[in-house]
């Protein structure tokens, strides 16, 4: 395995990557979006300006070290990480799933504690309410963890009392983000001739304000 900071590294050469190759390819338009997560990329790019093989070749030239393989979209969808993606509409397509997964969580009957056992499906549930799929593809979401928490012995009636859960969650922070205002901030460098001023200005008005130093 070598030794633990090896994955530090890596992560901070393809930061360092990113910002030297990536963000100048998007800058000149050879490619719209590029998003990682750990070793997994996805890029979009316009197919009058860039193809599959230029990318490929382009992204394998910067490092001998380094090598990117491609995995190319199949009828306008693409699985990247736990979803589903399709070009030619407004929502995911759905919840993706590999062949090798095995759906085992924490048996019902384990001795762990109840917030441990159910955790796997706080984490399903909560993925199916946020993220913009089908209500196809919801429902499917929804009856795929039916079959999931039967098969580990758990009670519907606990799933369907963390799905409300949940959904109360939600709907109490929307509430909370849509009433409160947004705070507006300023910042003020140490040696302004100003900060004075400002300072007695928000001691007067009792305003919530901040100090920090670098």
């Amino acid at each position: 395995m070598g030794s633990p900071i090896f994955g530090t590294l890596a992560e901070i050469y393809l930061q360092f990557f990113e910002q030297l190759i990536i963000k100048q390819w998007m800058e000149i338009g050879e490619i719209t979006y590029y998003r990682r997560y750990i070793d997994d990329i996805i890029i979009l790019f316009d197919q009058n300006k860039n193809c599959e093989d230029s990318v490929t070749n382009y992204m394998n030239n910067i490092n001998k070290y380094l090598e990117f393989k491609l995995t190319e979209e199949e009828n306008n969808n693409i699985n990247y990480l736990d979803l589903s993606i399709h070009r030619n509409n407004n929502n995911l397509q759905g919840i993706y799933r590999k062949p090798t997964q095995t759906d085992t969580t924490i048996h019902f009957t384990s001795s762990h504690p109840l917030e441990h056992k159910i955790a796997a499906y706080n984490f399903y549930i909560n993925r199916m309410l946020t993220i913009p799929i089908t209500e196809q593809a919801r429902q499917q979401e929804w009856n795929t963890i039916h079959t999931i928490a039967r098969n580990n012995g758990f009670p519907l009636q606990i799933i369907h009392n963390l799905k409300n859960k949940l959904i109360l969650q939600t709907q109490k922070t929307e509430n909370t983000l849509t009433q409160t205002p947004r705070r507006k901030w300023i910042t003020f460098t140490c040696y302004s001739p100003i900060i004075k001023q400002s300072y007695q200005l928000i001691q007067k008005h009792r305003l919530k304000h901040s100090i920090s130093s670098t």
